[in-house]
């Protein structure tokens, strides 16, 4: 009879921080509430403060909990911003070691926005196309502050996800974005790139303000399509450049 897998010895820290992690989801603790001190939880589970440090280090690190220097920590408030942030860092480092990942972010982003590029057309109120109306003419604005160019750019690909009404989408869009613009730290060099942007942005718009959910899937394509063009024309700059260079590249 095979005595199956050895059994692991857990740390301390683990138990401290599974039992605090069903205090959180079972409601004893709510969202933006403060847990007891260290001194409290030490004398409740009968444990030293290490084990409750690292329990504590360990469940913010997991974005369910914050920890402020001087307070006691808190049960964090879930969004989807928070929770597609908590991988951000770890997509970073992955595209860092393994670039041809990045193809494989290009085709999900595709993937997505032109099917919200659809759904934005099929389901978009006059207040929705105002709403993105401003995002565009925000975004030309930049063309005076071009250090603002990029983060227009990326409000105008949120809006449309927003259209959707699912709040996921929009933290997904932006986190697309991001990670893309923090990988190509370089300067992409192509003459009228904000204008013809600004083209496309402005097709898109027009087909979700008509109602027409195949011209918008395609306007959007279209436009992915060519900015990941210039994506693969660009150089890349070195890892330690920083992700919020002034002279961004056009999405």
């Amino acid at each position: 009879m095979s005595t199956g897998e050895p059994i692991q010895r857990r740390k301390l820290y683990h138990e401290v921080m599974d039992r605090l992690v069903e205090r959180i989801r079972n409601g004893e603790i709510g969202p933006g509430q403060h847990l007891p001190s260290e001194r409290e939880l030490m004398e409740f589970y009968g444990v030293g403060r290490p084990a409750v440090r690292e329990a504590l280090q360990e469940l913010a690190r997991s974005g369910i909990l914050e920890i402020t220097h001087g307070e006691r920590a808190r049960v964090v408030v879930p969004t989807a911003q928070l929770l597609i942030g908590q991988i951000a860092g770890g997509t970073e480092h992955l595209l860092h070691v393994q670039p041809d990942m990045l193809e494989h972010l290009k085709d999900a982003r595709i993937f997505l926005e032109t099917g919200l590029a659809r759904l934005a057309a099929e389901r978009a109120t006059l207040d929705d196309v105002s709403r993105l109306r401003l995002r565009l003419t925000e975004h030309r604005r930049a063309l005076q502050q071009l250090d603002q160019f990029i983060d227009r750019d990326m409000a105008f690909h949120r809006e449309i996800a927003a259209i959707s009404g699912n709040p996921i989408m929009p933290a997904i869009v932006e986190a697309l974005f991001g990670w893309a613009r923090a990988y190509y730290q370089s300067i992409v060099r192509a003459p009228g790139a904000e204008d013809l942007t600004l083209a496309e942005h402005e097709r898109i718009v027009d087909a979700i303000a008509g109602h027409d959910a195949a011209g918008a899937e395609q306007a959007m394509r279209d436009h992915l399509t060519r900015a990941n063009a210039l994506y693969r024309r660009a150089p890349q700059a070195p890892a330690s450049a920083g992700a919020g260079d002034p002279e961004k590249p056009a999405k």
